[in-house]
C-alpha cells in the first residue's frame, strides 16, 4: 500500500460536491472492484481530468467497501456527486453491460474532504501518464509525494497535531481525529455488524438501520463504539426507550410495550439474549454510552 493516492475524478462530480462543500464524500468506482492501494487514514488526492489535468482538492481515506447502489446512495445522497438516485444509476450504467438498477459498486469512503478553488490547484505529478486510467499510488517521501502533503497542510495541520512517528501510527492518530459523516457511520456500523441487526439477526439489509447509542445532537459521535446496526422497528424502540443494551451485553425490553401497546411478544422473546458482539474489542459498544443510555433513554 502507499502513503497517498491520486485519482482521477470526474469534472463534474468535483464541481458539485465543492458547490456544497460536504464533510465526506463517496468517490464511488461503477464496478465494484476492491480498492487496495491506501490504508485507512492515508490521503486521496483527486485529480481533474483534461483539459484541467490539475489536483484540485483531497480527502482522508477511511474504508472501500463494495455494496449496493442504493444503499450507497441512502447513506450518501449528494455526497455521491450526483443530484438524485436515478442520476446515480445513470452515471453508473455509462460504465457497465449489466444494465443492473442496484448494482454492487466500489465505495471510496473519504473523511473531512477539501476542495479548492480554481486558483489553489496543484500541477498534476510530474511522471503522470494518459496510460493511468483510475489514479497511482504515491510514497511520503518521494519529490511529488512531498509536495501533495504540503498541498494538503491546511487538513494535516489539524488531525495529524505535529505527529511524525512511523506510517502506521500517524494513520492510526489520524483515524482517531478525523471527523467522519453520517454516512461514512452507517457504513462502519452495517459492516461491522456484517450485514446483521445486533439483537434479532435479521440480514434484510434495506430494513437495517445504524442507531446511535447516544444522539449525535446531544454530543454523540459518529463511530461504531456508538453504533449498534438495528432492524428498523427495534432501532425506533431503541430510540425510544422501550429496548437498551445492558454493559454486559444483554438485551432488555420494556414492560411498557404491553402496558402501552397490549403486544410486543416479538420482541420480549429477545429480552436476556446476548448481544450479538463484535470480535474487534476497538468496535464493542462503548460501556459508558451503554450506561448513558440505560440511565437517560431507557423506560424499565
Amino acid at each position: 500500500m502507499s502513503d497517498m493516492y491520486v485519482g482521477v475524478t470526474d469534472n463534474d462530480w468535483f464541481k458539485f460536491l465543492r458547490d456544497r462543500q460536504p464533510d465526506e464524500v463517496n468517490f464511488w468506482k461503477p464496478k465494484g472492484t476492491p480498492f487496495k492501494a491506501l490504508q485507512p487514514g492515508g490521503l486521496f488526492f483527486f485529480k481533474l481530468h483534461a483539459p484541467l489535468r490539475k489536483i484540485a482538492g483531497y480527502g482522508i481515506f477511511v474504508e472501500a467497501p463494495i455494496l449496493p447502489l442504493k444503499l450507497a446512495w441512502d447513506a450518501f445522497g449528494e455526497k455521491n456527486g450526483v443530484s438524485s438516485l436515478n442520476d446515480l444509476q445513470r452515471r453508473i450504467a455509462r460504465y457497465r453491460r449489466d444494465h443492473d438498477p442496484n448494482p454492487y459498486i466500489t465505495c471510496i469512503m473519504l473523511a473531512q474532504p477539501v476542495f479548492r478553488p480554481d486558483e489553489g490547484w496543484m500541477q498534476q505529478p510530474s511522471a503522470w501518464g494518459d496510460s493511468i486510467v483510475s489514479g497511482k499510488g504515491y510514497e511520503a517521501d518521494s519529490s511529488d509525494g512531498k509536495r501533495m502533503y504540503k498541498f494538503a497542510e491546511e487538513l494535516l495541520s489539524v488531525v495529524d497535531n505535529g505527529i511524525v512517528a512511523d506510517n502506521r501510527q500517524r494513520y492510526q492518530h489520524r483515524l482517531q481525529k478525523v471527523r467522519y459523516g453520517q454516512g461514512t457511520f452507517r457504513i462502519l456500523v452495517t459492516e461491522s455488524y456484517q450485514r446483521r441487526c445486533a439483537i434479532t439477526g435479521e440480514r434484510t439489509l434495506p430494513v437495517l438501520e445504524a442507531a446511535h447509542i447516544k444522539p449525535y445532537a446531544l454530543d454523540g459521535q459518529h463511530n461504531v463504539q456508538n453504533g449498534l446496526l438495528l432492524r428498523s422497528d427495534v432501532h425506533t424502540l431503541f430510540d425510544d426507550g422501550y429496548i437498551t443494551v445492558t454493559t454486559d451485553h444483554r438485551v432488555e425490553v420494556s414492560r411498557r410495550i404491553k402496558e402501552q401497546y397490549e403486544n410486543g411478544r416479538d420482541y420480549y422473546k429477545h429480552h436476556g439474549n446476548k448481544l450479538i458482539v463484535l470480535p474487534s474489542v476497538e468496535e464493542q459498544p462503548d460501556r459508558d454510552l451503554l450506561l448513558w443510555h440505560n440511565e437517560h433513554v431507557y423506560q424499565g
